[in-house]
């Protein structure tokens, strides 16, 4: 039998039958899920030094276990000194049984090891279902080994979901996991 992610498993046994009665869905398929994962992190000093996005590029391929690419500035800004086409960022879009290997890790070892933790903010909804964290030190990760990092840096994360509101996108968060803070 293929390895089926933990996190897949209990969307399939538990999740969707929660869902399911709290909306009152009457068709499986109007039940939200999560479609994609987006990691990415902005390098505003790789304008001065184009090695910082190759370090980027490897810590974000190192934490999520796909090869993450560099992005391009769309257009000059002469006041940060940029030109079209340099890269300035370096971003993951995670599908299928790497996002859900990711976001287990990332609920079950990233954000406890953040200091103080209360919970993730749930003021993070776009109004159409997704959802934004941003993450201020990558060394939350244990993947990252802390004596071979240049500098500290966040990244964000963006859950998109099919769900069509926030308050369903934020019952499909719960459900898998993500612990938002109590009002």
């Amino acid at each position: 039998m293929a390895y089926v992610p933990r996190l897949k498993q209990e969307y399939k046994e538990r999740v969707i039958k929660a869902l399911e009665e709290e909306f009152g869905y009457k068709n499986v398929m109007e039940v939200p899920k999560l479609k994609k994962i987006v990691v990415s992190r902005g390098v505003g000093a790789a304008v001065a030094d184009k090695k910082l996005i190759d370090h980027a590029v490897d810590e974000l391929t190192m934490i999520t276990g796909q090869k993450a690419v560099s992005t391009n500035s769309k257009k000059d800004v002469a006041a940060f000194k940029l030109r079209k086409g340099m890269p300035i960022g370096a971003k993951v879009t995670l599908r299928g049984e790497r996002m859900y290997e990711f976001l287990d890790r990332l609920v079950t070892t990233a954000l406890p090891r953040v200091r103080d933790f209360q919970g993730i903010r749930a003021t993070g909804f776009d109004g159409r279902g997704n959802y934004n964290l941003g993450i201020t030190e990558q060394i939350i990760f244990p993947e990252v080994n802390i004596d071979k990092i240049n500098r500290i840096n966040g990244m964000d994360i963006t859950f998109v979901t099919s769900a069509q509101t926030d308050k369903e996108a934020k019952s499909l968060l719960s459900e898998l996991g993500l612990p938002f803070k109590k009002n």
